[in-house]
């Protein structure tokens, strides 16, 4: 599509705008007065031209003004202009911005025989181009069909100011945050049960079946090997040491039943509305709620915030959901899992295969190809490695294909059929549980987005967004896991909730940094990082211009039961090229976590080799390991630690 000319143009918007003082109305407030969407990005499926069209008219269908534009068209910047000057709000569609654009011009074109740019809609109509658009203006037609002197002008009020999808870490920040700023705020939270029927409250994935009842589990098994190192140190524990996973499991669930009542207390008193009810959009500005006994209520809103999170994927396979369990179930089962399986190489398969072992169960861990994706690959292979050592049994390049039951109870026992991923060989194993961790999959495809035109992507389900977390629809913005291209992590969902609220309440310009964000992966041996991996800054800078220090450790109260010497290991990884200034920061060992933390404020702040080296080390502790560290990995000198100093 090309671009229209026309010469009436500047004559028509000047008499617009001499018209849009008094008698002409205020600015609407459920859209803002132009929005483009976010630019094609890396991983955005292509779509088929009967895809283009759906969306194409769910744009008309969602918005009483659509504008399909091009961004350097001067014809579509005088249709924007006059739309401004008479205060007519409109959602635009820069066709050269978009994602699919071509698509969308293709199914534009088929639509409307127009073979130019703009094309304007005005309640579902199509209005034309640039010289019908201004010609209508001029003859009083565009404003009857607007009816702006009218009563059905777009409305003016909505039930609340924001109305956030998801009762999660990131939904429950920014809820709160916005009301702190008088606004009137809703929460709507719905947990759809497990396969197995497993449901839980307020708080999202983190407090109810992922950070805390995961780090909780993981103590457990820690203290059975503090346990055990206790004869070193001279205390008497008797020779049989028992784990008591009911015990576990009620003391998890009652703190998380704790925290569950404490978030529904802070949304009371921040006078936040808080409704146990599923949330699809039905309209523009509107939302259809429904409760688990099938009432449905319709609310409106000036902005929404899609906070839905994230669920356990399947397998796909006779039985799966039948007999398996995810992530959502594990850490309120009501018996011991007995002999388990653990399908899948991601932190969730490795942190629940690692604390089921510490506790003295049988596992193994079901592998397709590399553990820990996306993470630095010399740290995810010695975590495997260290839990080999410990007892974990690791089956390589094979996936499950079938799992039957073979007899039931709590535990029951299992058969699974396996196949190679690099042959047509195929295993068979019994276990007590089978537990998947393949994956998780962003809960956006239910919630009506196509009925008020939001895009997300068509083969992962995750929404883009702007730098501002705003998605292609102005009024409706995202954060959390379902994101494109974001990290999944809880306080990185928290942190943009809450900037978000602020910058559109409180004035603030402040945006959610999503670079060297620090993290923890807490199996046995825990993991700590914070910004590129070995493998992403070679990618990023050159494999001549970095240069990784890296060091064997052995923390001192491990040496008294003379465990696991010379397993923990640190690294960073230096941009040569920026005097040295680490990019990449990692550790395997105890409390890695505690230790990340301080180092990823240094990062922030641009840290150098040099500055590490002038740094004086606190002795005797694991961290002052980086203040030492003096061996580069090109070298290939000898890093084994001897003792102090």
């Amino acid at each position: 599509m090309g671009c229209a000319k026309s010469k009436e143009a500047r004559a028509a918007v000047r008499e617009a705008q001499g018209k849009s003082g008094p008698g002409g109305r205020a600015v609407a407030k459920d859209h803002l007065s132009s929005q483009t969407l976010p630019k094609n990005r890396a991983g955005s499926t292509s779509t088929t031209l009967a895809d283009s069209r759906a969306r194409l008219w769910a744009y008309i269908d969602s918005h009483p003004v659509v504008i399909f534009s091009k961004s350097t068209c001067k014809c579509c910047t005088e249709v924007k202009k006059l739309f401004k000057a008479i205060s007519v709000p409109y959602f635009l569609v820069e066709l050269d911005q978009a994602e699919d654009g071509r698509g969308l011009e293709g199914a534009l074109s088929e639509l409307t025989s127009e073979t130019d740019v703009p094309v304007v809609f005005v309640k579902r109509r199509k209005l034309g181009g640039h010289g019908q658009t201004l010609k209508a203006y001029q003859e009083g037609r565009l404003q009857k069909l607007l009816k702006m002197n009218g009563t059905e002008e777009l409305p003016e009020t909505y039930d609340y100011d924001l109305i956030i999808i998801g009762g999660g870490s990131g939904g429950l920040a920014a809820a709160k945050e916005a009301a702190s700023y008088n606004k009137k705020v809703m929460v709507l939270d719905f947990v759809t049960p497990t396969p197995l029927g497993t449901r839980w409250g307020l708080g999202g994935t983190c407090v109810n079946v992922g950070c805390i009842p995961k780090k909780l589990m993981h103590q457990a098994a820690l203290l059975g090997q503090a346990l055990r190192d206790s004869r070193n140190y001279g205390w008497n524990v008797e020779e049989t040491v028992k784990h008591d996973w009911e015990r576990m499991t009620e003391a998890v669930q009652n703190h998380i039943g704790s925290l569950n009542w404490g978030y529904r207390v802070a949304l009371r008193e921040k006078k936040v509305t808080y409704e146990n009810a599923y949330g699809q959009f039905v309209g523009p500005h509107r939302i259809k709620a429904t409760n688990n006994k099938g009432k449905e209520k319709i609310y409106s809103a000036e902005r929404f915030l899609i906070a839905t999170g994230e669920r356990p994927r399947y397998l796909g396979i006779p039985g799966d959901k039948e007999y398996c369990i995810s992530s959502d179930d594990l850490f309120s089962l009501p018996y011991c899992p007995g002999k388990t399986l653990v399908v899948g190489a991601s932190y969730v398969a490795l942190e629940c295969a690692g604390f089921l072992a510490g506790i003295g169960l049988d596992v193994t861990v079901m592998v397709r190809s590399i553990l820990l994706r996306g993470f630095d690959q010399d740290m995810a292979n010695k975590i495997g490695e260290h839990m080999e050592e410990h007892g974990v049994k690791f089956i390589r390049q094979f996936v499950p294909i079938k799992v039957e039951q073979i007899e039931a109870g709590m535990p029951g026992r299992l058969r699974v059929v396996a196949k190679a991923t690099d042959s047509d060989n195929t295993i068979e194993g019994e276990y007590n549980t089978v537990l998947l961790a393949i994956g998780r999959d962003a809960c956006t495809r239910n919630i009506g987005l196509e009925t008020v035109g939001v895009e997300i992507n068509k083969k992962t389900g995750k929404i883009p967004v702007t730098d501002e977390e705003q998605t292609n629809v102005p009024y409706v913005y995202a954060i959390g896991d379902i994101l494109e291209g974001k990290p999944e992590l809880t306080p990185v969902a928290i942190q943009a909730g809450r900037l978000l609220a602020q910058r559109l309440y409180g004035g603030s310009t402040v945006k959610c940094d999503y670079e060297n964000v620090p993290t923890t992966v807490f199996t046995p041996l825990e993991y700590g990082a914070c910004g590129l991996s070995e493998e992403k800054a070679v990618e990023k800078f050159g494999e001549e211009n970095i240069e990784i220090y890296h060091s064997y450790f052995w923390p001192l109260e491990w040496t008294i039961p003379s465990r696991d010497n010379n397993k923990c290991y640190a690294k960073i990884v230096c941009n040569v090229k920026d005097n040295e200034r680490v990019v990449g920061f990692h550790i395997l060992g105890p409390n890695a976590g505690e230790v990340t933390q301080g180092f990823a404020a240094a990062l922030k702040c641009g840290l150098t080799k040099d500055q590490l080296d002038s740094t004086i080390g606190i002795h005797p502790v694991c961290a002052e390991v980086f203040t030492t560290l003096s061996v580069t990995k090109r070298s290939g000198g000898n890093i084994l630690q001897a003792g102090c100093g």
